[in-house]
């Protein structure tokens, strides 16, 4: 029993060895992801694709008509997500909660650095002004929206 216990403590205190370390070896270099942009260092054309697509998606609540995307537009996942269907559904819902949609205010560029793709978040405008809501765009490197997803924001304590 003595030589089990003796065991499993050399065990444990063995286990317990710290590790060799290299002093000569450099840390891996990290760069930064993301990074803000003013609206100033980016083509205009993609700040108004971003600002054309997400009114003409926002503008089909109010008129509960949609014009699709073209291909030059957004890319093929973002059509096919893009129906008809789908935007009616979500239209209800912030049609009902919100009220009317008014205009768009861009509140922050983010550029991802690996892929070049343009982050455009907008502040989106309501009758009701209860419920705030949120919209983001991606505008990839070929100049073609690849996501538009909306969002409500939860509003800051006093």
């Amino acid at each position: 029993m003595k030589k089990v216990i003796l065991l499993f403590v050399f065990i444990t205190l063995y286990s317990c060895k710290s590790k060799t370390t290299y002093a000569n070896s450099e840390p891996i270099k990290t760069v930064d992801r993301y990074e803000m942009v003013s609206k100033t260092e980016i083509a205009a054309e993609k700040y108004n694709r971003a600002t054309d697509l997400g009114t003409r998606l926002l503008e089909a609540c109010n008129t509960s008509k949609f014009k699709a995307f073209s291909s030059i537009e957004a890319t093929d996942k973002v059509r096919q997500n893009a129906t008809q269907e789908k935007i009616s559904m979500v239209c209800r819902k912030i049609n009902s909660r919100n009220g009317k949609y008014l205009g768009l205010n861009l509140l922050d560029i983010t550029k991802d650095n690996t892929t070049e793709d343009l982050v455009f978040r907008f502040d989106i405008k309501y009758q009701k002004t209860y419920f705030q809501r949120e919209l983001k765009v991606t505008v990839n490197s070929a100049n073609k929206v690849s996501s538009i997803t909306t969002k409500e924001v939860a509003r800051k304590p006093l």
